[in-house]
């Protein structure tokens, strides 16, 4: 498998640390609001990397943190704590926030077929890592304390920007947004890896430390918690474009530091999606939810979906009218998988040629959009039903779209509709339906008004939109 490495800026074989295992670490989500669908973007695409690693055969170990605390509103250690923030907000406790908000990531992360990793780790439970780690840095030279905070000191290093081909001096204080001048810093590129009450004295969750009382910086919890769990060595490391800098590229420094030795070998990095106004983004005011994408009548396999035909490291531009596109195709799709009959026997020369097909495309960087081509590849096929279906539930369990699933819930429907067909009272809904627009578009409005009130004695309720009239049966009638 090619894997394109940020670290490195070209594909790479991807090689384990340790052959038919692979440690995977996944930067979560900071619980102080929804996640928008453009973060969720990012762990649609990671999902896929998890999945796909797994169908082709290796054992894999996926840890993801949750931040609840640390977190500041700007990545660069300014501004105001992101879950005091949402607290305040909400007139709620902290941990009250992070809990309903953890909850409501993982409930969009199963409307969306991401899989729970297997480690799931919140900051606030690591503290003593965190301090261990900070104390080991302080003695090896790489922290100091200044003005009642432990920082992370970057002089020390040979490279400290290792995402990016900048200089000190092109990183200058205001280049990037809420970015201010830090007086106790000796250099403007150090980072807090601990906070005293020097900042936020009136902070909700504070920890003694042998520095005082106070808390963890954002960037050392990721460190930490990965390798609390998946040891020193780790193989790849997920997570959006926005945090290979300053984030990921604090973490290889304090990991790296302390470790002695390289951390991960491979950095995957989904690109942004944007909206017609620019990067999506929670500090804008209203954002984009699963929950308003299922309000407005999607399901959430069509944003998946959506996801999956462009690839990771392309920008992906969000519109109602593309994600109309999308859920046509996918409706199609699905229609297309509903007519075919499980019928003969599975082609198994077929069936291979298929699938090295799809796992030649995926092989190369991850290309979802020429996986879900082999979908259609596989439709077009000439071979049997019975070996197109076989291949669509195989390939199901890298993109998860409910093909198969949902192509059986469609004939169930079929079914259904066509038994209630039979039925008089459907048949007399229908054709009064129809009697009543007739009415309305000759003006006949009290032929129209006699024909709800008639269905409506029957218990029938009707409901006219933009799109036609549908009805319903009460309950209660």
């Amino acid at each position: 498998m090619q894997l394109y490495n940020s670290l490195t800026r070209t594909k790479e074989e991807f090689i384990p640390h340790e052959a038919g295992k692979v440690s995977m670490y996944t930067c979560g989500p900071t619980v102080y609001h929804f996640a928008h669908i453009g973060n969720l973007r990012t762990y649609i695409m990671e999902d896929i990397l998890d999945r796909y690693l797994r169908y082709t055969g290796y054992d894999v170990t996926r840890v993801m943190n949750i931040t609840d605390v640390g977190h500041l509103t700007s990545d660069a250690d300014t501004g105001e704590d992101k879950m005091l923030k949402g607290a305040k907000r909400e007139k709620k406790t902290v941990m009250e926030i992070a809990q309903f908000y953890t909850d409501k990531f993982f409930e969009d992360c199963k409307a969306l077929n991401i899989r729970r990793p297997e480690v799931v780790e919140p900051a606030t439970s690591c503290i003593d890592e965190f301090i261990r780690v900070i104390e080991s840095l302080m003695e090896k030279g790489y922290a100091y304390e200044a003005g009642g905070n432990i920082y992370f000191d970057t002089s020390k290093l040979r490279q400290y920007y290792v995402f990016h081909n900048f200089e000190e001096e092109d990183l200058a204080v205001g280049v990037r947004d809420g970015v201010e001048a830090d007086s106790n810093k000796r250099n403007k590129a150090d980072f807090v890896l601990w906070f005293t009450k020097s900042k936020f004295d009136d902070q909700e969750l504070k920890w003694n430390s042998p520095w005082g009382v106070g808390y963890p910086g954002w960037h050392i919890e990721c460190s930490c918690i990965s390798m609390k769990h998946l040891g020193e060595h780790l193989d790849i490391h997920c997570g959006g474009i926005d945090n290979a800098f300053p984030h990921h590229t604090n973490e290889i420094a304090q990991s790296e530091a302390f470790l002695g030795h390289k951390w991960c070998n491979y950095w995957f990095h989904v690109l942004h999606l944007n909206t017609n106004s620019g990067k999506m983004s929670k500090s804008k005011g209203e954002f984009l939810t699963v929950s308003l994408l299922t309000e407005k009548g999607y399901d959430p396999m069509v944003y998946r979906f959506f996801c999956l035909q462009s690839h990771y490291r392309k920008s992906l531009v969000f519109s109602w009218e593309n994600m109309d596109n999308a859920r046509l195709a996918y409706d199609k799709l699905i229609a297309r998988i509903a007519s075919l009959k499980a019928e003969g026997e599975i082609d198994q020369t077929a069936f291979d040629e298929q699938k090295a097909a799809f796992m030649r495309v995926l092989d190369n960087d991850l290309n979802t959009s020429l996986a879900v081509t082999a979908i259609y590849d596989v439709l077009k096929a000439k071979t049997n039903d019975a070996t197109k279906l076989a291949l669509l539930a195989d390939f199901d369990r890298v993109l998860c779209l409910n093909l198969i699933e949902n192509a059986e819930k469609k004939n169930a429907q079929k079914e259904e509709e066509k038994a209630s067909s039979d039925d008089p009272l459907v048949k007399e809904i229908e054709e009064l339906i129809v009697a009543r627009r007739e009415a309305k578009a000759a003006k006949n409005y009290a032929e129209a008004d006699r024909i709800r009130a008639y269905l409506a004695e029957k218990g029938v309720t009707l409901v006219d939109t933009k799109e036609g009239t549908t009805w319903r049966i009460e309950a209660n009638a």
